[in-house]
């Protein structure tokens, strides 16, 4: 693996307001389509339970809020979600593939090791999953979803967020720069 930089510069990226209007279309056709938004927590949690149940049927029976997903004969993977959830790599898969940067890497700074980023990364998606948990869905679902409804939750989260991001980011800039 190498660094994000490496052999990538002079490549185009995508317009972001194409890239905006595009994602404004697939979030009106899946509510179109499905009846609801766009959101990711729900269908890996579906996977997760479909794997639990897997492993420990019982378990998944008994529990109130898994047997909701999986209980008796219910398929966790029958839902709307799980078709979008295989959508995200794909679509990462064929926007790299068509702009030219399709490449096995990780994009670090200087300053950190590949090691370190991996576990920075698999740290950030924990606390994210968990957080996506608690507060009953993910950040895409929510800012997406939400703010096409014009949730004013959600447009208080994603002040929140930014912010919170924002201020951070001094933290992390070192690793970067």
């Amino acid at each position: 693996m190498t660094t994000y930089e490496a052999g990538h510069e002079g490549r185009r990226w995508s317009n972001p307001y194409v890239a905006g209007i595009v994602l404004g279309i697939v979030l009106f056709a899946a509510y179109f389509v499905t009846g609801h938004g766009l959101g990711a927590s729900g269908g890996i949690q579906r996977i997760v339970v479909w794997l639990e149940d897997l492993v420990a049927p019982g378990h998944v029976d008994r529990t109130a809020h898994l047997a909701g997903y999986a209980g008796g004969d219910v398929n966790p993977l029958a839902s709307y979600i799980i078709p979008i959830i295989a959508g995200i790599p794909l679509g990462g898969f064929v926007s790299a593939w068509r702009s030219g940067r399709l490449a096995v890497l990780t994009g670090k700074g200087p300053n950190i090791s590949v090691r370190r980023r991996w576990l920075f990364a698999l740290l950030g998606g924990i606390v994210m999953g968990f957080g996506a948990q608690v507060a009953r869905g993910c950040t895409s679902g929510l800012a997406l979803s939400g703010g096409a409804v014009l949730s004013v939750g959600a447009w208080a989260f994603m002040l929140a967020f930014f912010g919170g991001g924002y201020a951070f980011a001094s933290f992390a800039r070192k690793l970067w720069n």
